[in-house]
């Protein structure tokens, strides 16, 4: 056997002439020149460590050069160097062993990432760092809680630099003045001008905070509909801030996940569509002015009748004619405006039509967008949608017109709410009930003064199991309800019927009922419905008529059917006219006060108001309940004086028993 001296006497020898250039290659990459002075294979033993009794002592500042033959002994789980097949050793690092890592890679690794300082201040979130930026403690819970899934690296930023997602946000935020909104709502910040990690993380926050408010705004409104008025109720709910925020992290396109957020019903992309072409100034102040003139009414000729056949968008063939067509357009126009609706051209109708029209008109179509952001945005493949302020009841289908017809709806004291809701079912020979609460205060005294009072009205008595007065009208021609209701269940307690005062549909402006709405022609009405719901079952109108009699009875839809009560004021008509319509209820004036107040700040936050029975009361009564009667009787009927004018006897009626029936 080899003595080891000689072992290793030899393998110096040969491992320079291995080794290019004289030197002796190490596996690490670690080169060792041989003519240095390399310690005897004798002398070197395994690495010192503190725990070693080979360590040896030096002093503090000493420096020692790094020993190749030390760096290159295997960790204790490396196996020991096998000669290969020229006999020299080798050893394969495993994949944890600790071998050098040459300079050019440990450099790669090394390199600081840009966005580190800026993810170290975003970890600052939970500490209340951006509190002053973030408004609600549920926005800031819910942001925290994204950062907080992404590690805090940012969203907008990348390498130090606003990325191409923060890039678009920016444009599109920008823009949505489009949708009747206010971009100074949504501030964005400069980063470009930005370096200091704590203000690049603070601008990160700030455009977060701005996309989390508009994609609020864009789904249920700038202003909440609570602000508004008491007569007003949707059930949608603001999106979670931190779902906003992974939808613009994963989105291929910010611009169209943003658009998203907005509605999307044809008839609010034509009105958005109308108010881009007004503030072009295709309908603005640049038209020619109209000019001055006498007093135009019906029948009267003028040379400016086709200017302002024009303005108005009435159709004429160029006769100077003021005729009736004109005049009403001219009405419709002074209500939008808050004048006098005389269907004349007078000297105030002629400024405003010369004036602020654009303007006006712009603030109105702002409004109607605005609330159009409240509804829900699907409005669902088959729905009802009425307009109020047009009177009017639309079936729709697939995106189609079913059928339309007029409406009666409520009057500004007691006004019809606007609001969403599903239609369940028709009543076919409804009784209407009286409220318990009105008929306890309101009748019982009456009850106990006259005993036969109730009965000369129609009504039938009776108790409910807690000993209150109990009232209802028994189905018939005559009942309040006409003979048949439509039911979609809501708060406010109204409703669709039919009605018993059929003259009021040929009226223009049709506020006359106490909230419910009545239907001009409800068995057509039922009939559309049950063909669409209930097909194959023969619901014609000859059908449902012959239903008609003495007891009440309810068919229900396998299906739902929403219900959108709707207050447009501006809206696209079929044929892509512009139309505006009265503020009936004072909503548009209401709103856009709001939009232009002092509070606007806060108008997104829902407001509490107190709800009265009473008045939900009111909004269910039906209109002139008593078959006509228009005489007082005795000093008595203070509530329906006071709400609702004077009323007169009716004819006695005998009691009819009454049944319920339900066809499935």
């Amino acid at each position: 056997m080899l003595r080891l001296d000689r072992l290793i006497a030899l393998t110096l020898l040969v491992f320079p002439l291995l080794s290019p250039r004289g030197s002796l290659a190490d596996p690490t990459g670690v080169i060792v020149d041989v003519e240095n002075p390399v310690p005897n294979a004798m002398t070197v033993g395994p690495p010192a460590s503190a725990d070693s009794e080979h360590a040896t002592e030096k002093p503090a500042d000493a420096k020692t050069a790094p020993n190749p033959l030390k760096e290159a002994a295997p960790a204790p789980d490396q196996p020991l160097a096998e000669p290969n097949a020229a006999g020299t050793a080798t050893t394969t690092p495993t994949p944890n062993s600790d071998w050098p890592i040459p300079a050019a890679r440990a450099d790669a690794s090394t390199a600081v990432d840009p966005d580190v300082p800026i993810t170290e201040q975003l970890r600052n979130l939970a500490n209340g760092k951006f509190d002053r930026i973030i408004g609600s403690l549920h926005e800031k819970t819910a942001i925290e809680a994204f950062y907080s899934s992404r590690n805090s690296a940012p969203l907008w930023i990348t390498e130090g630099k606003t990325n191409a997602r923060a890039k678009a946000a920016i444009a599109y935020l920008g823009s949505v003045s489009a949708d009747g909104l206010d971009p100074t709502d949504y501030p964005v910040p400069n980063f470009a001008s930005l370096t200091e990690p704590a203000a690049l993380a603070e601008a990160e926050i700030r455009l977060t905070t701005s996309v989390v408010t508009y994609a609020h705004h864009a789904q249920i409104g700038r202003v909440h509909w609570s602000r508004v008025s008491g007569d007003i109720f949707y059930d949608q709910s603001v999106p979670d801030p931190d779902k906003v925020l992974a939808t613009m992290a994963e989105a291929k396109d910010v611009s169209e996940a943003l658009d998203a957020y907005e509605p999307h019903a044809e008839a609010y992309l034509a009105l958005k569509a109308k108010l881009a072409e007004i503030r072009g100034g295709q309908h603005g102040s640049d038209r020619a002015r109209i000019a001055s003139g006498p007093l135009l009414k019906i029948g009267m000729r003028d040379e400016r009748v086709p200017s302002l056949r024009s303005r108005l968008d009435v159709a004429g063939d160029g006769d100077t004619t003021y005729d009736k067509m004109l005049a009403d357009a001219v009405k419709k126009f002074q209500e939008t405006h808050e004048l006098k609706p005389t269907g004349m051209l007078d000297a105030t109708t002629l400024e405003a039509l010369n004036g602020r029209l654009s303007d006006r008109r712009t603030d109105i179509i702002i409004a109607n967008l605005e609330r159009w952001r409240w509804m829900p945005h699907d409005l669902g493949a088959t729905y009802v949608i009425v307009n109020l302020p047009d009177f009017t009841l639309r079936v729709m289908r697939q995106g189609k017109l079913v059928w339309m017809t007029k409406i009666v709806v409520g009057k500004p004291v007691t006004p019809t709410p606007i609001m969403s809701a599903q239609m369940k079912s028709i009543t076919i020979n409804p009784t209407w009930n009286v409220p318990d609460s009105i008929a306890a205060n309101e009748y019982l005294p009456l009850l106990q003064q006259d005993s036969t009072i109730l009965q000369r009205m129609g009504l039938q008595v009776s108790y409910n199991t807690d000993g209150s007065i109990h009232l209802s009208q028994p189905p018939g021609e005559q009942n309040a309800l006409g003979q048949l209701r439509f039911n979609f269940p809501n708060k406010f307690l109204v409703y669709q019927h039919d009605s018993n005062q059929k003259y009021l549909f040929a009226n223009d402006r049709r506020a006359e009922s106490h909230g419910c709405m009545r239907v001009q022609d409800p068995v057509k009405y039922a009939e559309v419905l049950l063909t669409i719901l209930r097909p194959g079952e023969g619901y014609t109108q000859d059908r449902i008529r012959r239903m008609f009699g003495a007891h009440e009875s309810d068919i229900p839809f396998p299906t739902f059917i929403p219900v959108h009560l709707t207050y447009q004021t501006a809206f696209v008509d079929d044929q892509g006219r512009l139309e505006f319509r009265e503020d009936i209820y004072g909503r548009d004036q209401a709103l856009l006060a709001i939009l232009n107040g002092n509070d606007r700040k806060l108008a997104d936050i829902p407001v509490q108001r107190k709800d009265s029975t009473i008045r939900r009361q009111l909004l269910a009564m039906p209109d002139n309940p008593w078959g006509g009667w228009r005489r007082g009787y005795g000093g008595g009927l203070n509530f329906f004086t006071r709400w609702f004018g004077a009323l007169s006897a009716p004819a006695p009626r005998r009691p009819v028993a009454q049944h319920r029936a339900y066809y499935q």
